[in-house]
Parts: structure tokens; sequence; C-alpha cells
């Protein structure tokens, strides 16, 4: 367990942007365009609380785990690791990797398919320095924190001879294997059956309130993200567009964006209720980088949605939203003053 009082910040992040330089259609000539994968993010990480990270695919949830856990160089931004800044042209050391630990998507690519489970524990355990005769002992440590009983069951075995829940959880122990003090989950039961997935959200949670940990999850689906979060940050296109710190964003969502994401989520009770409201999907109609950028699908744009950023308005305690809707007239009126001068 972290020796970090509960609600300390151990990983921030401050105006975080990356944008990558591509080639358009037509090759080797084509002109580059600019994609803003993630633009000036703001997000905390606290000891034994988690962040849900909510988004469709192409939202730039996996590119901010990327650049926390620093595998991917920001753009631009800072960022803090138990209050100190981290330097970002530095490479990225043994000693941050300690600390921050990615839990990937599909554990049947993460984990080496001809290797033992024992190579997959005891591989960052010799790298971080475990003296050669305590790798085993805390090896079944780790796996007997995450469920898997008797842990020499697994260890002796191959990847292949596991289910993907199973080897989802040698995912997560791999992770805590170092006794990291945070833990980035990016989609981590998106692969799994629906049979074993909230298992693995319990495990997760389990495991931040026990450890103490500091965790993001990051997910497409926003009723997991209700599950297990204490606080849920929605993305879209780069750019958080709602955030709160209770269930609020999806027990009243004030974003047309998540409206949408909590609509498509299926109740039981009223399954037609899911189509009542559509809008075309985002490949087909691109982001509007000058305005929202949800404007393009968005059933509410006004005509100030399409050339305004949208401010981030508090429409209550703890809970934000980026949209002209629930802007103030105080903000709308700026934007007018502006574009008159």
């Amino acid at each position: 367990m972290s020796d970090v009082p509960k609600g300390q910040i151990l990983l921030e992040a401050k105006a975080l942007t990356r944008h990558f330089s591509v080639r358009g259609e037509g090759g080797f000539f084509a002109k580059k365009r600019l994609v803003r994968a993630v633009d000036d993010i703001n997000i905390a990480l606290r000891a034994g609380y988690v962040v849900a990270v909510v988004g469709e695919s192409g939202s730039g949830k996996s590119v901010l785990s990327r650049m926390l856990s620093r595998i991917i160089a920001p753009t631009s931004g800072e960022l803090f690791l138990n209050g100190e800044l981290v330097d970002l042209k530095s490479q990225r050391s043994l000693a941050y990797t300690r600390e921050v630990q990615l839990v990937l998507q599909d554990p049947f690519a993460a984990i080496n398919p001809v290797r033992g489970i024992m190579h997959a524990i005891e591989r960052p355990l010799r790298i971080h320095g475990t003296p050669k005769d305590q790798v085993l002992a805390r090896a079944h440590e780790v796996l007997e924190s995450v469920s898997l009983t008797p842990p020499q069951q697994y260890l002796d075995r191959y990847p292949h001879e596991l289910s993907g829940g199973q080897l989802q959880r040698i995912n997560i122990a791999r992770g805590l294997a170092v006794n990291p003090k945070i833990l980035l989950a990016d989609e981590p039961i998106s692969m799994l059956d629906v049979s074993v997935r909230l298992g693995v959200l319990n495990l997760l949670r389990e495991l931040c309130d026990k450890r103490n940990l500091a965790m993001m999850y990051i997910t497409h689906d926003i009723a997991s993200a209700r599950y297990i979060a204490d606080e849920t940050v929605v993305m879209y296109a780069g750019q958080i567009v709602e955030r709160a710190t209770d269930t609020s964003i999806i027990d009243a969502p004030v974003h047309p964006y998540t409206q949408l994401l909590v609509r498509s989520v299926p109740d039981p009770e009223n399954l037609e209720s899911r189509h009542a409201s559509t809008a075309p999907d985002a490949a087909s109609l691109g982001f509007n980088y000058e305005g929202c950028r949800f404007s393009p699908r968005c059933p509410e744009a006004m005509d100030i949605c399409r050339g305004n950023q949208p401010p981030v308005t508090e429409v209550a305690p703890g809970h934000s939203s980026r949209c002209w809707l629930s802007a103030t007239d105080a903000q709308r009126s700026a934007v007018s003053i502006s574009v008159k001068s």
C-alpha cells in the first residue's frame, strides 16, 4: 500500500498537447495535415481515486495515456510527478516507470506468446533491480493480489493456455510487480468476454482502494465508468468536453456528446430508446477546429458553435462542460464584442 495520504495528487498534466503531422491521400507528394490528437488537457490523478476517461475511438484517450506514461512525447505542456516537474525532453527513466505503469488493452498482444508467465512477471522485477532470490516470492505475491491462486499453477504455463480474463489479470499483475503509485489502464475490459468484465472492474477498484493507487481508467463504455470511477472525464477530438467528480455526468449529462454516449447505453426496460437520437459519425464529417469540434455532429449546433471555441463553464459544483449551451451571458457577450471589434 502507498504511504501517501489518500487524495494527494501523484501525477498531474497541465495543458498537455500532442499534434501529429500526417500525409493525406496521394502518397509521398501528398500535402501533410495537422492532426490535433490531444489539445490542452488538464488532469490530476490522486492516490486512492479512479479517474475514468471516456470517449469513442479517435478521441485521444490512448494518446493521453501514452503521454502520461512517457511512451509518446507531448508537443507542449507540463507533467508533474509527486509534485515535481518532469523534464519531458529527457528520456524516460526507470524511476519514472517504477512509479507509473501502463496496462494495455489486448492481453494476448501484450504478453510474449513464446515465453512462460513467469518470464512476464520476472522481467520487470529484474529490470528494476529486485534481487534474484526474491523474484519468485514477489511473483507469487502479485498473482495472489489479482486472485490467481495457487500462483505456481499459472507461473509454469504459457499464454495460450489461459483465458482472456486470466491473461488480463496477468497483465495487471505485471504492472503491479514493481509497486507503482499510478496505474494507467487503457480499455482493460474491451477485449474480454462480457461474463468476466465485471470481475476485472471489481479487481481494479479493489486494488485502487487497498493499495491507495492513483488510477486512470480509459474506456469507450460510459456505463462501466459510472461503476468504477470517482471522477469522469469525457473526451472528444482531443479535448475534454465534460467532467464531473460525481455521477451527475451520467445521471444528468450536459454536453450533447455526453448525452449521445449515455443514450447509446442499452436500457433493458426500453431497448428502442438507444436509437431515439442519432447523429452522423465523426469519420463522415470530420472535426471543426475553428469552433466547437463536435458542431458537425451536434443536433443542437448554433451559428456561434461553428466559428468560436466554446468556453469551459461550471454547471454545478465539481461539474463543468465545454459547450455554448452551458455558457454564461458574459461568455457569449465576450465573443460578440470580439467579433464586432
